[in-house]
């Protein structure tokens, strides 16, 4: 049964390749960013066991923790990209699964955005507002690590969500044609890998953390492996648009 086209659906039709890549250079900005900020960022200016030093830290590198939050911003809006950009170019395979896919997406997108205003906490704790002194610098510093420590636990939470999405788009590119069969595996790997360390984070996180970062060994490589094949390559053009005249039909 036809159904009325979006102006996103004919843009996709009329040059999938080209959305393919552009989809690929969100994804590739997502964990550009992503590494940036984790590695760069807070893996330079926090340390989990002292408060005190964290504090310090952010303070003496606030310009480098406000680049961080604005990074992670953009990885808010590219992720939104990603998300409907992979629908369009996966709904001829099956719309239905498509758009759960989505929508987990989108899911663990909300959540993300909720984690990255966590991280404005620090800024406003140790900015030195008159509001704030009724607590002493020892609580100050305290509820800065606290408020970043809860930014990772709602990232775990997110990574839940986007796992499921992950098996979802993971199926949907093996079985589609248009895309290497592997790429599909390795996305379904990296979702099981996902909501398997989400899971792990809340029931045994000291477990969860000695696995860390081998458990997120295979996503990185599959979501890699999908960001560089869209860049690169994009998509047989021919299969998809077999594909999506059949669902049009």
């Amino acid at each position: 049964m036809a159904t009325p086209e979006t102006h996103m659906t004919r843009r996709v039709r009329d040059n999938p390749v080209a959305l393919a890549r552009l989809t690929g250079a969100f994804y590739l900005y997502i964990i550009v960013a992503g590494i940036f900020a984790e590695a760069f960022v807070r893996g330079t200016l926090v340390n989990s066991g002292d408060a005190a030093a964290t504090a310090a830290n952010i303070t003496g590198a606030e310009s480098l923790w406000r680049i961080g939050l604005t990074a992670e911003l953009f990885m808010l809006a590219a992720d939104i990209f990603v998300a409907l950009l992979l629908y369009e170019l996966l709904k001829p395979v099956s719309r239905r699964l498509a758009l759960l896919g989505a929508g987990f997406h989108l899911v663990s997108t909300a959540i993300a955005g909720f984690k990255s205003v966590l991280l404005l906490a620090p800024l406003m704790l140790l900015g030195g507002g008159d509001y704030l002194q009724a607590f002493g610098q020892q609580q100050i510093e305290a509820a800065t690590l606290f408020a970043i420590k809860l930014h990772g636990q709602t990232y775990d939470i997110s990574l839940f969500a986007f796992g499921i999405s992950c098996l979802f788009k993971g199926y949907l590119i093996y079985r589609s044609g248009f895309l290497p069969r592997v790429l599909g595996a390795l996305i379904v790997l990296a979702g099981l890998c996902y909501v398997a360390n989400s899971v792990l984070s809340i029931l045994s996180p000291a477990f969860a953390s000695g696995l860390f970062p081998w458990i997120m060994l295979p996503c990185l490589v599959g979501e890699a492996g999908l960001t560089f094949w869209l860049l690169i390559a994009g998509l047989n053009k021919e299969t998809w648009m077999a594909r999506a005249e059949v669902q049009r039909a």
